[in-house]
């Protein structure tokens, strides 16, 4: 490992600690994904999904295999990709997650581009994340309506 990573300061989000690893390559910070099992460029969404990938993998029990990284779908003609999906253990979405780097702030444009990949997956929960603020909304597809829920989702059983 570089001895420069020591100086790079990445932002504290509000999700549980955890110990990358990082390698610093062709004057690029570099981050080991666990799913992928490749080192990604280092941008400060990929941190923010990084967290988020090690705090439903290890503190919720989300099991990995159900996890799918920038899933392509199509909206308006257009192809998009998902930051986060996870499947139920029938091959369904259960949740789908969009990171924003930390300087983004979550507004009503924001949770309006989830809700169009929403539109898409249509998954019981969405989560909107910048690492320091989530925003978790339940869908019922009776009234088509969502709902802010106050705690994460459990693991798809």
């Amino acid at each position: 490992m570089d001895s420069n990573l020591d100086q790079i300061q990445l932002p504290q989000l509000n999700l549980p600690h955890f110990e990358p690893q990082l390698l610093k390559k062709d004057g690029k910070l570099w981050i080991f994904d666990t799913l992928r099992k490749k080192q990604l460029v280092l941008t400060p969404e990929e941190w923010v999904r990084q967290h988020w990938i090690n705090f439903l993998s290890i503190q919720l029990k989300f099991p990995k295999g159900l996890f799918a990284l920038e899933k392509g779908l199509m909206y308006n003609q257009l192809l998009k990709r998902t930051d986060l999906v996870v499947w139920d253990k029938n091959g369904k979405p259960y949740l789908l997650i969009e990171c924003k780097a930390p300087k983004v702030k979550l507004t009503q444009k924001t949770i309006e581009q989830a809700c169009m990949y929403h539109k898409e997956l249509k998954s019981p929960f969405l989560i909107i994340s910048n690492g320091l603020q989530h925003i978790c909304l339940s869908f019922d597809p009776k009234v088509e309506k969502f709902t802010q829920e106050k705690s994460f989702p459990e693991p798809p059983i």
